[in-house]
């Protein structure tokens, strides 16, 4: 039986056309006429053509950036640095075949000058990553083009001479099936596609027809069920299949969720079977699939079924508005290929199926994390993502600087979203789709210095030297990376560089003066409101000098940056309450990370603020640290800053927030002091076995018949950088015109999509234009809450937070903007946190210093000690104090040192010349003065003046003679009665003064003046030791 006629019992179609899938047995191999597809020649779409980069032009732009002078018509048209790419058969309406030669997609070692001039297919779209056959030849997509389906598990059977994957929909009502043969031959790969959605009957018959036509080879087995497919990628023999076989979500945007991929497998395409094959490989095969092994695709790698990751919120928003505008439901496919890590993987899929991605997902690098914050009822989830550029990525001291198309290292792009949960999805009530006011976000990015510079890691030092090694009078390089700045993120472009400025032997401050002159130059061409802002901080220095608030200099600098870039809010452009991010703040150290992330997060705390104010959820524009919400954005961003550093440095943060806002001091500087020594290790002896992973992993490096292998390589230099034979040839871009003016135009919020309702529809569907609910809510699906993803999330908040009181106290403040830790206490963030440890405190005296205030305890009359337990003989006290005690204020701490040795010496100065006093040393000098007019009567009497009188009334009763003085006619007797001698000395103490500070000789007989006496005499007022000369001649 043939597959075809199984397929047409099923779904009834009504196609007369043949197909190679009609030619000889059901899983035969492929016809002689059919069984080679040649490749034919497939147009570039304008988006490709807009930002397509040749490796042998170097340039990306070929249709809007400008390339040339003014003056040089020749180049405008950019046919040059056109790409070819392969176009494959369509079938009718139903099926599409393809099939893909496997030529290399990157430039190979000893390539070609056909390959270097792109005469041969060179597949490399810089920007966008899209479904290019799906256009027509205005480029938007036609009605039959449109995306059939969205599949969310998948299933691959196998024959001996064909793979067979089934995809679902979410709730596993719809299917679709992709065929791949197992024959072709080598360096080929040969998909066919059938657009036909079956239901689950008609699936589980075609299966059967299929198994039953191959009995005689064993029939159709079951060998994976999976997540995704990441791509296809070939070393020296057949393809490889990669399959992701485990996920777990660890977000939700709008209601779609994003994946963590947490297990990975690799399915050779060759016939036989899967272990003989994997057992008789050769040796070169063997060790590429070990160097693939180096790269762990189970840490920090992302997809999403139905979210664009690889683009930022802003942009996704955007593009769906523009396509509501234009007449289509959807936008189609056009993922960002810089951040699409398996973009060489899905290049055979991209040149053959007709809809890639509804079969390959692309991935990204980096890192997404989230959480939940609730403000008193109202839910608001945090959400950063960091990106990382597939572009000249590499281990820290390889890759250094900037390559000659304009790529940096370590480039990474933030984004932190801050949504209020009132409803799920991007679209608001009514419904005005993608028109929800409960969504922002923020861009910032980090990438390394765009000039030549590198660090030789192979020796012993920490700290290689810095080497400029090329000096570019005209900053091509640089112009390209900031042109890409510009179209990714508008203009204006803030730099804030962190390195150092002073050093005693300079390294770091080589590349001071030459980035400077950098923006300077590239500053000329620029009109005024595109030039490129430059901030200089040397960071380094400030953390180190004594008195130097980082925090402070770098709030400064944060609220400068959002006053200039704004962040996006979403919303309906007819109330006024959306607003676009125009521009970015790019950050850079030498590393981009420990001082780089520090910043980042300042940054990124301040327009969390804001994020949060343009909510109504929070009143202020600033908000405190150690409170629960930036303790949440703080451990956040921590992790997200661990996460690259690890990636590209190997280790995790060796300065941290806590090192910057000096917490915790000496244990952090001991982690320091470990995490220092890890990526020395790392840097010293695994880069390099990382940094061939990734070119191998990424397509940098394609095996060629007689080319060299890729570890016999001396540098992979070659590798990331167009070939210098070739730089002649190529054509210059103008040194003078250097951007492209359509990049600097602002961004702006289409208007809200409005809907036509046709004559028999009464309401518009959502689920027509977004299918997040079946995602987000899985009707028909039992599950529990402990699967649930926002109630894990929700109870997973107490690992952001320090521990709590008990519920029902009651004068907790449960707002998560109040200050809940001392700034002197050890950071949260400390794994070495301790509790405090019980003892007595001894506390220097400081003498005006005007912000330390007494302990509370001197705020008052004196209390009774804990110590002075009422006796027999002693009547409890209960003083009152003057002074309201208030429960919720936090008590005054009592003066250290740690805050004198921390002030300058201006501060010292400052405090000498303008002396000032504190309230609390007000009120204790006002008690003091009026303290003489508030004592008691002084009587003459051997009793103590709390003595118990009943007891003594009741020992005198029982004795009769201990107490014999004491008679029933008073509480005292006749010690009652106060004598005129004792009355006159106390009137004569109480008695005020005309001049009470004046000291007459009267008093000198007091043994209170008895020091004043003395310095009068020539002495010191201060003690004497037994020892001093002074004391020995006084006495």
């Amino acid at each position: 039986m043939q597959i075809e006629q199984g397929i047409r019992q099923v779904s009834h179609l009504a196609d007369d056309r043949t197909s190679p899938m009609d030619h000889g047995p059901v899983d035969g191999a492929p016809h002689e006429d059919a069984q080679y597809d040649t490749p034919r020649a497939r147009p570039d779409s304008p988006e490709n053509v807009r930002l397509d980069v040749s490796r042998s032009g170097g340039f990306r732009s070929t249709s809007k950036r400008r390339s040339n002078a003014p003056d040089d018509p020749k180049a405008a048209s950019g046919d040059d640095t056109r790409s070819v790419r392969s176009k494959r058969q369509s079938l009718g309406s139903s099926e599409s075949v393809g099939s893909y030669d496997g030529g290399p997609t990157f430039v190979r070692v000893g390539a070609t000058a056909e390959e270097l001039t792109g005469e041969l297919r060179n597949d490399e779209p810089d920007i966008h990553l899209t479904e290019t056959l799906s256009r027509g030849a205005d480029g938007t997509s036609t009605g039959r083009d449109q995306r059939p389906h969205r599949m969310y598990k998948f299933t691959l059977y196998e024959t001996n001479a064909r793979y067979w994957i089934t995809g679902a929909d979410v709730i596993d009502k719809s299917f679709r099936l992709l065929r791949i043969d197992r024959t072709s031959r080598p360096g080929q790969i040969a998909l066919f596609e059938d657009e036909t959605i079956y239901d689950r009957r008609q699936m589980n018959e075609v299966l059967a027809s299929i198994d039953e036509g191959n009995l005689a080879t064993g029939g159709l087995r079951l060998t994976y069920t999976f997540w995704g497919l990441l791509g296809f990628i070939r070393f020296t023999e057949a393809y490889y299949m990669l399959i992701i076989t485990k996920r777990q979500q660890v977000a939700i945007i709008g209601g779609h969720y994003v994946y963590q991929i947490e297990g990975t497998e690799l399915v050779p395409l060759s016939t036989g079977s899967s272990s003989r094959f994997m057992r008789d490989r050769n040796s070169e095969e063997l060790r590429f699939l070990g160097i693939l092994g180096n790269l762990d695709l189970t840490k920090s790698f992302y997809f999403s079924y139905s979210y664009d990751i690889t683009h930022s919120l802003q942009h996704n928003i955007i593009r769906q508005r523009e396509a509501l505008n234009e007449g289509r439901r959807q936008a189609e496919p056009d993922f960002n290929a810089m951040f699409a890590w398996n973009h060489h993987l899905l290049t055979p899929a991209s040149a053959a199926l007709r809809h890639p991605f509804d079969w390959c997902l692309p991935i990204i690098h980096g890192y997404i994390d989230q959480a939940a914050l609730d403000v008193f009822g109202r839910r608001v989830y945090i959400t950063i993502i960091g990106r990382r550029s597939r572009h000249f990525a590499g281990a820290r001291f390889l890759k250094r600087g900037v390559n000659d198309i304009g790529y940096v290292a370590n480039d990474v792009e933030t984004e932190q979203i801050v949504a209020e949960k009132l409803t799920t999805s991007f679209h608001a009530p009514g419904p005005r789709l993608y028109a929800n006011p409960t969504y922002t976000s923020y861009i910032h990015n980090r990438g390394s210095i765009p000039l030549y510079w590198a660090q030789d890691g192979s020796g012993v030092t920490p700290k290689p030297d810095i080497d400029i090694n090329l000096n570019d009078p005209f900053y091509q390089p640089a112009a390209l990376h900031f042109d890409n700045l510009f179209e990714r993120y508008g203009c204006p472009v803030y730099v804030l560089n962190l390195i150092k400025a002073r050093e005693r032997t300079p390294r770091e401050s080589k590349l001071l003066t030459q980035f400077e002159d950098c923006v300077k130059y590239l500053n000329q061409s620029l009109p005024a409101e595109g030039k490129i802002l430059y901030k200089a901080f040397d960071m380094s220095r400030a953390s180190k000098t004594r008195g130097g608030d980082v925090i402070g200099s770098l709030e400064v600098i944060a609220d400068e940056a959002l006053n200039l870039t704004g962040f996006f809010h979403n919303g309906g452009t007819e109330s006024g309450e959306s607003q676009v991010q125009n521009g970015v703040a790019r950050t850079n150290c030498i590393d981009c990370l420990d001082r780089t992330n520090a910043a980042q997060f300042v940054i990124g705390k301040r327009a969390f603020a804001l994020q949060l104010q343009a909510l109504g959820v929070f009143d202020q524009d600033e908000i405190d640290y150690d409170t629960d919400a930036v303790n949440i954005f703080t451990h956040m961003f921590h992790d997200h800053g661990d996460t690259i550093a690890v990636q590209y440095g190997g280790s995790h943060l060796v300065n941290t927030m806590a090192t910057y806002r000096k917490l915790n001091h000496w244990q952090s500087s001991s982690r320091d002091m470990v995490e220092s020594f890890k990526r020395y290790y790392h840097n010293s002896f695994l880069d390099n076995q990382r940094q061939e992973a990734y070119n191998l992993f990424l397509g940098n490096y394609v095996w060629a018949l007689g080319q060299p292998m890729l570890w016999d390589l001396n540098t992979d230099y070659y590798l990331h950088h167009s070939n210098p034979r070739e730089w002649l040839n190529r054509h210059r871009r103008n040194y003078i015109y250097w951007f492209t003016p359509e990049f600097l135009e602002p961004r702006r919020m289409p208007p809200t999509p409005v809907q036509t309702l046709p004559k028999d529809r009464q309401s518009i569907e959502v689920a027509e234009y977004d299918e997040y609910w079946l995602e987000c809510y899985r009707p028909a699906a039992l599950s529990s809450l402990t699967k649930v993803f926002p109630y894990r999330l929700n109870s997973d908040i107490s690992r952001f937070l320090p521990d709590r009181p008990h519920s029902r106290d009651s004068r907790f403040d449960y707002s998560p903007f109040k200050p809940r830790l001392d700034p002197h206490r050890p950071s949260i963030d400390s794994p070495d946190k301790k509790l405090p440890r019980k003892g007595v405190k001894i506390v220097d005296a400081q003498d005006g210093q005007s912000n330390i205030s007494l302990p509370a305890s001197e705020d008052g009359p004196r209390s009774v000690a804990n110590d002075e337990k009422p006796g027999i003989l002693r009547e409890p006290k209960f003083e009152r104090s003057d002074t309201p005690v208030n429960m919720g204020e936090k008590l005054p701490l009592a003066a250290d040192k740690a805050q004198m040795h921390l002030w300058s010496l201006n501060q010292f100065l400052i405090q000498s010349l303008h002396p000032s006093v504190s309230e609390t040393e007000s009120r204790e000098y006002d008690r003091y003065i009026t303290h003489p007019l508030n004592l008691p009567l002084v009587v003459s009497s051997e009793l103590p003046s709390d003595a118990n009188l009943d007891y003594v009334e009741y020992v005198q009763k029982v004795t009769g003679s201990e107490f014999d003085e004491y008679d029933d006619d008073g509480p005292l007797g006749a010690a009652g009665v106060v004598g005129e001698q004792d009355m006159q000395h106390f009137w004569d103490f109480t008695r005020e003064r005309v001049e009470p500070l004046t000291v007459t000789e009267e008093d000198l007989a007091k043994k209170r003046y008895k020091a004043y006496g003395q310095w009068l005499r020539g002495k010191s007022l201060f003690k004497q030791s037994k020892v001093d000369p002074e004391y020995r001649a006084g006495s």
